[in-house]
């Protein structure tokens, strides 16, 4: 008992039985798959995934717990091969004493490299060991095919505003302590959907409130122990990759306010502005192109106010080029028809330059034919030599470039026709 007066409060109040496990409900309510795995006690492989805070560890310990088997738990960050052998020597043991299986829980399973992922599978294979990994990012990137195979993804949720004062609620009781509920939503929206953070900000108040000699958590303490708190974002992370590309399918569906809202997420979690900026000039190439070319224009003018400016007042000329951007007319057709092209180029090899097309710099290359025959364009009617082919001999003429009916390109798309009709 006094070994456990020293345990943080998120360990203390870690729960037991599947009733006090707050959030989840899309795993574990009733007739989902974990919950009738749990309630059969059947147990089997799995990974948790999920972002910190969503109760991997407490679910891994629950499983085995109403699944009666031994449970061994390491850290993917201090463990290793030979601690996995230990492991292995335990669960045999387990079996041969008791008949009892054994959950070997790897936290941060997506810091093993392929070597170590790859030792415990025979003891996988074998029914010596019942696999629980628990990870922060994408089992897809990190997680070996085969460690896959053989174990069931589920995907833990951020918990709620609701289901975090519940959570705060329910330790306020246990620890005999009072405070409003605006304070309780005050920590519950300041953790971001982690359960662990909000019970460390919780007892960071509590010792607070102690040193005062109060028994109530005031809106000063809240306030105190809930500044500075970043949002959940992961730099390069599955966090990471998911805001960015909200962001830029918010700015290509001309939604100026989503995207403000998905930009300000990624700043205020510590996004790197110049990363954003450089994916602003990719938007303004990929999803405006020609339809309005001054939004290319736009977005490198707001990478140089960043590089002169730094933050915080940098990110507003950002923020200007993502709003204008939203609001552009849209086309991909630059973007279509390079995809085209560099197929066409990498698909027919290295055709000749045809002569016409070639510089004669030289008596040698005029008298080769370098450059004979070629029309000069400025030298035409609209400076437009119609029926001139520029494509290579033995390549059909193709057309890349199809502007939309949007933006400038309705004029492109309009003089384009023009020339097409003279050829």
């Amino acid at each position: 008992m006094a070994d456990n007066a020293f345990q943080p409060l998120a360990a203390r109040l870690r729960p037991v039985q599947l009733a006090d496990y707050v959030g989840q409900e899309h795993i574990l309510g009733p007739g989902k798959p974990l919950r009738r795995m749990l309630e059969g006690g059947q147990l089997h492989s799995a990974i948790l995934w999920g972002p910190p805070g969503t109760g991997k560890t407490t679910l891994a310990r629950m499983v085995a717990e109403h699944c009666n088997a031994e449970f061994i738990a390491l850290s993917a960050v201090l463990a290793g091969v030979k601690d996995i052998r230990a492991a292995v020597e335990q669960a045999q043991h387990a079996r041969a004493a008791a008949g009892r299986r054994t959950v070997l829980f790897l936290d941060e399973v997506h810091r093993f490299n392929k070597a170590q992922q790859d030792a415990f599978l025979p003891w996988v294979e074998d029914g010596t060991l019942v696999f629980i990994g628990a990870t922060t990012e994408n089992p897809s990137f990190e997680l070996n095919n085969a460690l896959l195979s053989r174990a069931r993804v589920y995907v833990l949720r951020a918990l709620s505003v609701e289901q975090l004062q519940t959570l705060i609620q329910r330790a306020l009781s246990a620890e005999k302590i009072t405070a409003t509920p605006a304070v309780l939503a005050q920590l519950a929206n300041a953790a971001d959907g982690d359960a662990r953070r909000a019970l460390n900000m919780l007892e960071l108040a509590i010792d607070l409130a102690a040193a005062r000699e109060d028994r109530d958590i005031s809106n000063d303490i809240a306030a105190e122990v809930s500044s500075g708190t970043l949002r959940r974002f992961d730099k390069g992370g599955e966090a990471f990759y998911d805001q960015i590309s909200a962001l830029h399918k918010a700015v290509r569906g001309s939604d100026p306010d989503a995207s403000l809202y998905w930009l300000c997420r990624m700043l205020d979690g510590g996004c790197d502005p110049r990363y954003i900026a450089r994916r602003v000039l990719r938007m303004a190439s990929e999803d405006i192109g020609n339809a309005d070319p001054r939004a290319l224009t736009l977005s490198l003018e707001a990478c140089e106010v960043y590089e002169r400016l730094g933050s915080p007042e940098g990110e507003l000329a950002i923020a200007q080029a993502v709003v204008f951007l939203a609001c552009c007319a849209k086309s991909n057709a630059v973007y279509l028809g390079f995809g085209e092209a560099m197929a066409d180029a990498r698909a027919n090899g290295s055709l000749d330059v045809p002569l016409h097309l070639r510089n004669a710099p030289t008596r040698l290359m005029k008298e080769l034919g370098y450059g004979k025959e070629y029309r000069y364009a400025h030298d035409e009617p609209d400076a437009y030599a119609a029926g001139e082919k520029y494509f290579p001999d033995g390549m059909e003429s193709r057309q890349y470039y199809r502007p939309v009916p949007r933006g400038m390109e309705i004029k492109i798309q309009e003089a384009l026709a023009r020339l097409r009709q003279r050829k």
